[in-house]
């Protein structure tokens, strides 16, 4: 059901993108600014994707979802209304192309945090195919809807009929009897949420790796999408059709190359299959700049769209193998504002290329730039190491927590002292440096480690949390990735006492 409702949001968002860019043509006749139509629907995520991804991770995401299809079809409405009414001109169409992103901006997070609720582990790449699947079937879908209603009654029914699909994907949204996890513990704060999505992201080495390779990806690739409306119109005979041919083209390839990526995994790795991508997305671009008619440019979308999905779903498997479930929102919201950033800037980089000199150009700088990065990024890899293992594994409070604190009391100061062998040191440093990188994953707002100047084995391993709210939370978001590495730390340990560990609470001076 949730699948069904995501695939009918995404053909609503393909509806309205090629509704206001073949719209966008007939406005006006500068390059940019049918680039710029790409930038508006992508931007907002950008912009808003971690506020969004705080949200989804701290409120109902049943009801949060239900609300992204109602505000989707409010903007369509308001959309129809204008254009109905004489009143659109090029500014107001990237206006509300914007507000439409929005709705993006807001669903996204939320799905995909969705997700891994659904299914388990090993199946999540399979799932994430199919979502991918769902995503090109409505980029088929989607553009022929538009591109009938276009022909038959005019851009503003489109608007009308994604208001309509949007409002039923809303009520069927509804159905979803979600099952409640109960805490003990109130609910994060935005703005705190925001600061531990940032903070977990920056302190995971396999998700800063991800970030870069997603935004250089689609810098690359959206010149091909973002430019289409344009090739598609100087093609022979190149019109609405043309455009829409060219679409369904891009999602055929991507939804063939979704059904045979299991079997594709078998031969190719995911660095593997993200490099070859990128280097057939920009050999496609280059036959689509060249072609001379609709047949040509046809089966060069079709391997564009196999590539590019390939490439994409790599991309997005990394992503969530990265992240534990109580951040995987504001994680999955980040990655998508990487994705959705280099999107934007590549349509309006490649737009104002083309715009200084001509279509094909544009088309064949984004295959050229694809290429010569990719020689220098290819060093990132995706899968240079065991991945951990995320699964939830919170951890009971110590006898000594059961006492009455004010849960906004702090910050909190935590401190735990470590016999360690002096031989042992240089190795037990290297686990206290995994050990900085999660507790800051975590939340700690700060984190250091001490050693004794008279006793060389005497360490004191020291880490601030915002409250005591904040440090209960750091034992229900313990996985059995955190689990592992404490047993690591431990082994270093000697004596017969565990680490001793002390919590201290600020106090308020007078000054």
């Amino acid at each position: 059901m949730l699948w069904g409702a995501w695939l009918t949001a995404n053909i609503c968002m393909w509806m309205n993108d090629v509704a206001a860019a073949w719209l966008m043509t007939s406005l006006t006749t500068s390059a940019v600014m049918v680039a710029l139509v790409q930038s508006a629907s992508t931007l907002p995520v950008f912009l808003l994707g971690l506020p969004s991804g705080a949200l989804a991770d701290i409120l109902d995401r049943r009801r949060y979802f239900i609300v992204t299809q109602f505000w989707v079809a409010a903007v369509a409405l308001v959309t129809c209304v204008v254009l109905l009414s004489g009143a659109m001109t090029a500014p107001l169409l990237l206006a509300l192309t914007f507000a439409n992103g929005i709705g993006l901006a807001m669903r996204w997070p939320v799905f995909a945090a969705v997700v891994p609720e659904l299914v388990p582990r090993p199946q999540l790449p399979a799932a994430l195919a199919l979502n991918g699947v769902a995503m090109n079937a409505s980029r088929i879908i989607g553009p022929l809807v538009a591109g009938a209603v276009i022909a038959g009654a005019g851009s503003a029914y489109v608007f009308v009929l994604n208001a309509v699909m949007s409002v039923l994907a809303g009520f069927a949204i509804m159905r979803w009897k979600r099952e409640q996890k109960p805490s003990a513990l109130p609910g994060e704060r935005f703005v705190g949420a925001m600061r531990v999505g940032l903070q977990h992201v920056w302190q995971s080495n396999p998700m800063r790796t991800v970030l870069l390779r997603v935004a250089v990806f689609f810098l690359q690739s959206t010149g091909l999408l973002a430019l289409l409306p344009l090739i598609a119109r100087g093609l022979p005979d190149g019109g609405a059709g043309t455009f829409t041919l060219l679409l369904a083209s891009l999602g055929g390839g991507s939804i063939a190359a979704a059904l045979a990526l299991p079997r594709l995994r078998r031969y190719a790795n995911r660095d593997q299959l993200l490099n070859r991508g990128t280097l057939v997305v920009a050999a496609a671009s280059v036959v689509v700049a060249f072609a001379p008619n609709v047949w040509v440019a046809m089966p060069a979308m079709v391997i564009a769209g196999m590539a590019w999905i390939s490439a994409a779903n790599s991309l997005v498997v990394s992503a969530q193998l990265a992240l534990p479930n109580w951040v995987r929102a504001r994680g999955m919201s980040i990655y998508q504002m990487a994705l959705m950033g280099g999107s934007a800037f590549g349509a309006a980089l490649w737009g104002q290329v083309s715009s200084l000199t001509d279509v094909r150009t544009g088309l064949l700088a984004s295959a050229a730039f694809g290429v010569v990065v990719l020689g220098w990024i290819r060093r990132y890899r995706l899968e240079t190491q065991a991945e951990e293992d995320f699964t939830p594994s919170p951890r009971p409070l110590p006898p000594e927590m059961h006492v009455p604190v004010d849960p906004d009391a702090g910050p909190v100061l935590i401190t735990v002292e470590y016999r360690i062998d002096p031989a042992q040191a240089e190795a037990f440093l290297e686990v206290m440096e995994e050990t900085r990188r999660a507790r800051l994953r975590q939340g700690a707002l700060s984190w250091e480690l001490f050693r004794d100047t008279v006793d060389p084995s005497r360490y004191i391993e020291y880490l601030v949390d915002e409250s005591w709210v904040e440090h209960l939370r750091r034992f229900d978001r313990y996985t059995a990735a955190d689990e592992a590495l404490r047993e690591k730390r431990l082994r270093f340990h000697i004596g017969d006492e565990p680490p001793v560990v002390r919590r201290c609470i600020a106090q308020p001076t007078r000054r």
